[in-house]
């Protein structure tokens, strides 16, 4: 039987999944495919409040594209291959729980697409990431040119993607593309310190603030507001607001249910 390329632990509600595809753990269709039918059993595991994603070893990360399969492609052939990559980093996007990447190597073009798919970033130090596709004559095709400039603004996603320059994993993090920069031996510790943060707080309200973000960057500033308006009116309507607010009063620890 195969080994698989997606290794889950689940760790007091929250879900690690090491992406195990060596060398370079290649986004490969099948790892893709996996993945997409984990995050579909995470999705529906009320145990699991946030998810973590990382790579198998500390050089890379991942991988994105198979560099000689490349040289084959024409206009049919490369709309189909990034429609179908873009079905996946969607999935991990629109994942309904949050999501840390914590990237513990390499981290350029796909893998750079992915760590963008994710809610929030932390990296090793010596993790460079970037966008070489320039290089090869290409662009970024299953989502960086969309998720980089929301991430931090054009000026630095341009210069990125216009240059192919990686960069190192501090001057990720003074351009905001990445939150935190750690030892590598403390890479998924302080991701689970993340976790452990935020599974504390009422889940259904921490999924209606990601829904809401998320939503609210593809739409007008009044649109994105009726949608906030629009969350925080379900909000209202859960156990789980007048658990927070009555613990709060009562001085004491909520306990969330998710209800």
């Amino acid at each position: 039987m195969e080994k698989e390329k997606i290794q889950i632990e689940i760790i007091q509600n929250v879900a690690v999944a090491t992406m195990d595809n060596p060398p370079a753990n290649a986004l490969s269709p099948d790892l893709r495919y996996e993945f997409t039918s984990k995050l579909d059993e995470l999705s529906e595991n009320d145990d699991v409040r946030v998810l973590i994603i990382t790579g198998g070893g500390e050089k890379f990360f991942a991988a994105g594209a198979n560099i000689p399969d490349l040289l084959e492609l024409n206009r049919e052939g490369g709309l189909e291959r990034v429609t179908k990559a873009r079905e996946f980093y969607n999935g991990v996007a629109y994942f309904k729980k949050p999501v840390i990447c914590a990237i513990n190597g390499i981290c350029m073009g796909g893998g750079l697409e992915l760590a963008l798919s994710c809610d929030i970033r932390i990296a090793s130090e010596h993790v460079k990431v970037g966008f070489p596709e320039v290089n090869l004559g290409l662009i970024p095709g299953a989502g960086g040119t969309q998720r980089l400039p929301r991430a931090i603004g054009p000026g630095w996603a341009n210069y990125l993607m216009f240059t192919g320059d990686a960069i190192s994993a501090q001057k990720a993090f003074d351009i905001g593309l990445i939150q935190k920069v750690v030892p590598s031996e403390k890479l998924v510790e302080e991701a689970l310190k993340i976790a452990d943060k935020i599974k504390k707080k009422g889940p259904l309200a921490v999924q209606a603030a990601k829904s809401a973000s998320s939503r609210g960057l593809e739409e007008t500033l009044e649109r994105g507001l009726d949608i906030e308006n629009e969350a925080f009116a379900e909000i209202c309507e859960t156990r789980d607001k007048n658990e927070g607010i009555s613990a709060f009063l009562g001085k004491r620890k909520p306990q969330f249910e998710g209800k």
